[in-house]
């Protein structure tokens, strides 16, 4: 299958395989336990956090957890948020999001062309929530994003591809200067 992806972070080379998967975890997962010493305290002290504005750290990993959680106990053919590459259908696409990144001052290195062949899920960003200091409440929203139906109130989805399995680098489409 062909995809493409904004290559950030981490600059990689054309003709460069890779594998993303449980064994080798992308950056969401790095960034979700960073934060576990504070997730557990939330979970275990809900009291504590009623009126506590979550930053954006924890409500990510809070997020992400929920998410992983539902996907394992109803949707295990689906590839994991934290173990998976995320990707466009079209070069159109990644290169919005691609603009997005820079806007935002993360390096950003290129927008390539991949090929995988793993598992793939069409989600809807839209429906990527802020993780609350509610547990039920997250995984009430992790439950919408899975589902993936239509949305609500009509609106078109932003599509965010999550794929797994070994990824080659096939093209470099178009390139960013990531020293920012």
């Amino acid at each position: 299958m062909i995809f493409y992806h904004v290559i950030s972070d981490r600059p990689k080379t054309l003709h460069q395989h890779f594998v993303v998967d449980d064994e080798h975890p992308n950056g969401v997962y790095d960034r979700v336990y960073e934060q576990m010493n504070r997730v557990e305290d939330v979970l275990n002290n809900p009291e504590k956090y009623k009126e506590v504005e979550i930053d954006h750290s924890l409500g990510v990993a809070l997020r992400e957890l929920a998410l992983e959680k539902v996907r394992k106990e109803k949707y295990p053919d689906y590839p994991s948020r934290m173990a998976s590459l995320y990707v466009s259908r079209t070069y159109e696409e990644a290169v919005r999001w691609a603009d997005y990144f820079v806007k935002l001052g993360r390096k950003t290195y290129s927008v390539a062309k991949i090929e995988t062949n793993g598992r793939v899920f069409y989600g809807d960003a839209y429906k990527c929530f802020d993780g609350t200091n509610s547990e039920e409440e997250n995984i009430r929203l992790a439950e919408i994003y899975w589902k993936n139906e239509p949305n609500e109130d009509g609106r078109e989805p932003i599509v965010e591809v999550l794929v797994d399995g070994d990824i080659e680098i096939v093209e470099i489409m178009k390139e960013y200067n990531a020293n920012i």
